[in-house]
């Protein structure tokens, strides 16, 4: 068990504050849990743990999308937290998935305030518009995304940094099969995750690539995921130009068509 330090704490608000911005905005999708898990374990000094819980993480959130009114549980401090409790409490990032949850659900329950507290600014908005006042749209945009991002700054400070003691003592005061339930609930997530995603994206002409790909990856032992991500590329690479031929084939008689119509 390792513990955060001040800067290390500060440096976890300001990252957070910045992928915040980003997951409001929705620009850059630096707000992925792999991506902010590895910014995570870089601050903490422990690049192998980050991109471990990345991965884990970034699987169980993979087919969480919002639906309407449904919001799923916030991926920020999912990843964020994920990091820090398997960094301070010593447990595999598997445990710290399920540990990480209530701090997610509670960062998107602000969220969700935020949702409905800010609409109050839309009568100010119309005013702006129907003024054609373009400063006051961007300081108005700035100044409710400033509220957002400062939230996020806070909550992790306060849940990396502040309440680490109180974290630690929590969980080791769990009793052993508490701590195996989280475990096997963090090793179901990612599972769930992808198959969530292959409900959406899977398609019966892929299904021949998804028994290859799973035969390759469960049979085939390699020291790393690269091997089976070059044949996933190569597959990929097949199918691609298989479809620009079919399309060059169907442009070509289209054309002779046209040129038979018009001899006739």
């Amino acid at each position: 068990m390792q513990s955060i330090t001040l800067i290390q704490g500060i440096l976890l608000a300001v990252m957070a504050t910045i992928v915040g911005i980003d997951f409001w905005l929705e620009g850059l999708f630096i707000f992925r849990p792999i991506i902010v898990c590895t910014l995570t374990g870089i601050i903490l000094g422990d690049l192998q743990l980050g991109l471990l819980a990345g991965g884990l993480t970034e699987l169980a959130f993979a087919g969480l999308t919002p639906a309407g009114g449904t919001q799923p549980p916030n991926p920020v401090l999912a990843g964020v937290m994920t990091t820090v409790i398997a960094y301070t409490t010593g447990k595999d990032a598997a445990t710290a998935i399920g540990l990480a949850l209530p701090f997610s659900f509670l960062m998107q329950y602000v969220i969700l305030f935020y949702y409905s507290t800010f609409s109050f600014f839309m009568n100010k908005a119309d005013k702006f518009a129907d003024d054609a006042d373009i400063n006051g749209l961007i300081k108005l945009n700035i100044l409710t995304t400033l509220i957002v991002a400062l939230t996020y700054g806070a909550i992790v400070f306060l849940s990396a940094y502040v309440a680490q003691d109180a974290m630690q003592s929590l969980v080791n005061s769990m009793p052993s099969w508490l701590t195996h339930g989280f475990e096997i609930a963090g090793g179901i997530l990612p599972a769930v995750g992808f198959g969530m995603l292959l409900k959406v994206m899977l398609k019966k002409q892929y299904i021949p690539f998804l028994i290859v790909g799973f035969v390759v990856a469960s049979f085939v032992q390699y020291s790393n995921l690269l091997p089976v991500a070059v044949i996933g590329a190569a597959f990929a690479l097949f199918t691609y130009n298989l479809d620009k031929d079919r399309e060059s084939l169907i442009v070509k008689s289209n054309n002779e068509g046209d040129d038979l119509g018009e001899g006739i």
